[in-house]
């Protein structure tokens, strides 16, 4: 029975598709391992996929015991199969009561969806061991298994099955991370819903959700942007109030340390190393902590990077994910939550600066709209930053001033593009006193970087820029549509 897959109604994911076109099609026994921060649409995808193309499908349940995980799995079980199976007493059981009803079936592939995962490995269940025994001792040895697993608690995704060193060590033939929708993706989705937004609206929501298909979802069409955001973050009636508590304790087993950690990345826009991240959190710099970053970067929450003219061991780790800056500007006091509060606060101080920095993580979020725009999509390029601390005893007097450049683009043909991302309601107007500021940064980093390539300022701005002696100047702008 050849499978078709149903991509009907489903926004973007064209690499995912892709890759589960090349599962169904392959001919050995495929073991798929989907993840990614909760509500991205991990579940929405592999159901809209498959459709009525399940061989057999099962969900594991929040905070249940093993005996009422093993009955649920037995209700699932008899509902796709002619016969009765009592129910199991251990999932070592369960799993061979389906293996003889695979058995039964008629020849093609046998998609298997457990979705759901880590919440059935409860403690001494034993179904960690049932899985390894069923997928080593009997779907591997088949050429036509088609499982597919998913779970939003990443810790537990990562450490007990991508990167097992247990009985499922190099088990998993297709890990598949499922991000958030880019802003093209986005505008799709409202469209696809019906929703009349422009591209500076859609901004606008990007830089609060970040493309987190369920937040999108819970949109309504007769309101704005603004009156959503208002509504489902500070409305204590609102689906989002406590998302973020929520969301963590989802994703790992226990989200303090983590919380920690990005609590400390907050606060630093550039990001910080792992000795400042220790420092802040008087977390130990061990293993653990690698661990910890290492779950938070997979579920996309932060990046790592290297400066430029730094080593590995110098590399910074950022905060990228723009609904836990949203959080901890806005969300985490409780002042911030009094009626209308977010239609208030719409272009106050407080308001501006932060979407500075959210703008900031929108275009670190669509670095290859960037680069194609800049026409050298083609080229070696490495998008970083780059830190100088003012050091007073130079007896060069501009070097007695630190600088900092939050995005520059070091390109193979000898140029370096140092991109100044600004967020406006408008065209941006480039001061005298902003343009001699640039010009003060490039010669700064022009001197400790002791480059010859050619410097060439980019302006990354919503709307371009104002007309004026300054922009004339600019060789380079980048605007919203680009990003799109």
């Amino acid at each position: 029975m050849k499978i078709e897959l149903n991509t009907a109604g489903i926004i973007g994911r064209s690499e995912e598709i892709r890759k589960f076109r090349n599962v169904i099609e392959s001919d050995k026994s495929e073991f798929v391992a989907v993840y990614g921060r909760r509500r991205v649409g991990k579940t929405f995808l592999v159901k809209e996929l498959f459709k009525d193309c399940f061989t057999f499908r099962f969900s594991g349940r929040e905070n249940a015991s093993v005996g009422v995980q093993l009955e649920n799995f037995n209700l699932a079980l008899n509902d796709f199969c002619n016969e009765i199976f009592p129910k199991p007493d251990s999932w070592s059981m369960a799993f061979h009561q389906l293996e003889k009803f695979i058995e039964k079936q008629c020849d093609g592939p046998k998609v298997i969806f457990l979705d759901e995962l880590p919440w059935l490995d409860t403690p001494k269940s034993g179904f960690l061991g049932a899985l390894e025994y069923f997928w080593n001792n009997w779907a591997f040895y088949r050429d036509d298994i088609k499982l597919i697993v998913c779970g939003s608690a990443t810790s537990w995704m990562l450490n007990k099955l991508i990167n097992s060193r247990g009985g499922l060590h190099n088990r998993v033939t297709h890990r598949m991370l499922i991000s958030p929708f880019t802003l093209k993706e986005t505008e799709y989705y409202f469209k696809s819903k019906g929703f009349a937004y422009e591209r500076p609206e859609i901004l606008d929501c990007y830089m609060v959700f970040g493309g987190v298909a369920y937040y999108l979802s819970l949109f309504e069409k007769d309101k704005s942007v603004a009156e959503n955001t208002d509504y489902l973050c500070f409305s204590r009636s609102g689906e989002l109030h406590g998302e973020f508590r929520r969301l963590f304790s989802s994703l790992f087993k226990t989200s303090k340390k983590q919380e920690e950690i990005i609590a400390a990345l907050s606060q630093k826009g550039v990001g910080m190393t792992r000795q400042e991240i220790a420092d802040a959190t008087k977390l130990i710099n061990n293993g653990n902590l690698t661990n910890m970053l290492v779950e938070l970067e997979e579920c996309e929450f932060i990046r790592s990077y290297t400066p430029f003219g730094k080593t590995k061991k110098e590399k910074l780790y950022q905060l990228v994910d723009l609904y836990t800056l949203f959080h901890y500007h806005f969300l985490q006091s409780k002042n911030d939550n009094a009626k209308n509060y977010w239609l208030k606060i719409l272009g106050k101080p407080k308001h501006a600066t932060w979407c500075g920095f959210a703008f900031e993580k929108v275009c670190l979020h669509h670095l290859d709209n960037i680069v194609g725009a800049l026409g050298i999509a083609g080229m070696q390029s490495d998008p970083c930053s780059w830190i100088y601390k003012a050091d007073k005893t130079n007896e060069d007097e501009m070097l007695q001033q630190g600088a900092q450049i939050d995005l520059l683009i070091d390109r193979s043909d000898k140029v370096i593009n140092i991109c100044e991302m600004k967020y406006s309601n408008n065209e941006y107007e480039i001061t005298k006193a902003y343009d001699q500021q640039v010009f003060r940064r490039m010669e700064i980093f022009r001197k400790v970087a002791k480059t010859r390539k050619t410097l060439v300022p980019v302006y990354i701005t919503p709307f371009g820029l104002l007309n004026n002696a300054y922009s004339r100047k600019v060789m380079n702008s980048i605007t919203l549509d680009d990003l799109f």
